[in-house]
């Protein structure tokens, strides 16, 4: 018994993420370029700290790609719950390079640090540097804004480390600014160990936050969505539900769960019931995916909260319907029994 997402949507949300993909691609080799050159006329350990994270950005970039294509294949004999979970591999991936660029970073900085560094040609560096952050800030807002409409954890991861990135160039402007007019070289080292951090945190929060998909971890606020969809259900013979059980592959949500209807009730029609409310949940939820439901009987242990009309084993009258919790639907038990 299960309803299932639209299949007109995903077709044109797909086009959408490629395009994102191939954008967030070509921009980054322009970037990449642009700040190795900016490197090169400034020796800045600040700016060769921005130019390698733009190689991750395009390593990322290449992953993040081949990642979206392979997860908007349909379901298989080999892959029956579909390929979407590729895209928690790209976002860990992600994740991986930009902390392995943090430990690049901090060795040069701490390289600068140790030995100093010789910083020229400021001003055409800091012009160069200021110009690709500006882009980089536009394209992580592009990217995420993206994913979030496409529901693609790839894109989100790529928005991010983009906007990580654009953040990063900001802070190198400042740095090398304070250098410019301070003459303090050692605070171009100094912001470039200061940039590695705050990259090493945001490349171990995408790790985390794909390793929590790739193991299925409760999604505790879809759970919560769907316990409020679930609850409005509670009429015409939908009695309760329990044993929700929800994991996302990719953008692709599975959702199962028990649904407790009259004991009475024939095969054919606790089907049709069932297929009603997964698809109206899934309707309402605007979720891509499907969500199948057992059926069980409810043995008259739920009559006080059941307003079917045409009941005839009913032991006591209707009396109000029992607000849904969390722990109740998640829950392996139906509650009450005979």
């Amino acid at each position: 018994m299960t309803g299932m997402g639209s299949p007109a949507q995903p077709v044109s949300d797909d086009r959408l993420r490629l395009r994102a993909g191939l954008i967030s691609l070509v921009v980054g080799v322009g970037l990449l370029g642009a700040k190795y050159l900016a490197y090169l006329w400034t020796g800045s350990t600040a700016v060769l700290s921005d130019a390698l994270e733009s190689i991750v950005n395009v390593l990322a970039a290449i992953f993040a790609l081949g990642g979206l294509v392979f997860a908007g294949r349909p379901a298989d004999r080999n892959h029956p719950y579909g390929h979407g979970k590729i895209e928690f591999f790209a976002a860990g991936f992600e994740g991986g390079l930009i902390a392995f660029a943090a430990v690049l970073i901090m060795w040069q900085a701490f390289q600068g640090l140790l030995h100093g560094v010789v910083v020229r040609n400021l001003d055409s560096g800091l012009l160069l540097v200021l110009g690709a952050g500006l882009v980089n800030l536009l394209l992580g807002l592009y990217l995420v804004r993206t994913g979030r409409r496409t529901a693609s954890l790839t894109l989100l991861a790529d928005g991010q480390h983009v906007l990580s990135d654009a953040w990063t160039s900001g802070g190198i402007v400042v740095g090398l600014l304070l250098v410019r007019f301070t003459g303090l070289t050692w605070l171009d080292p100094l912001v470039a160990a200061l940039v590695a951090l705050n990259l090493l945190v945001t490349g171990v929060r995408l790790v985390r936050h794909a390793a929590s998909g790739l193991l299925d971890e409760e999604d505790t606020p879809l759970l919560h969505k769907l316990v409020g969809s679930l609850g409005s259900r509670l009429h015409g013979g939908v009695i309760r539900f329990h044993n929700l059980r929800a994991i996302r592959a990719g953008r692709f949500h599975h959702v199962e769960a028990h649904i407790v209807v009259p004991e009475f009730w024939p095969v054919d029609r606790a089907h049709d019931v069932s297929e009603g409310v997964a698809a109206e949940v899934i309707a309402e939820l605007s979720i891509e995916g499907h969500l199948s439901f057992h059926a069980d009987p409810c043995r008259r242990a739920w009559c006080a909260s059941c307003d079917l009309a045409d009941c005839a084993v009913r032991r006591v009258p209707f009396a109000a319907h029992v607000p849904l919790t969390l722990e109740e639907v998640v829950s392996p038990e139906p509650g009450p029994r005979d």
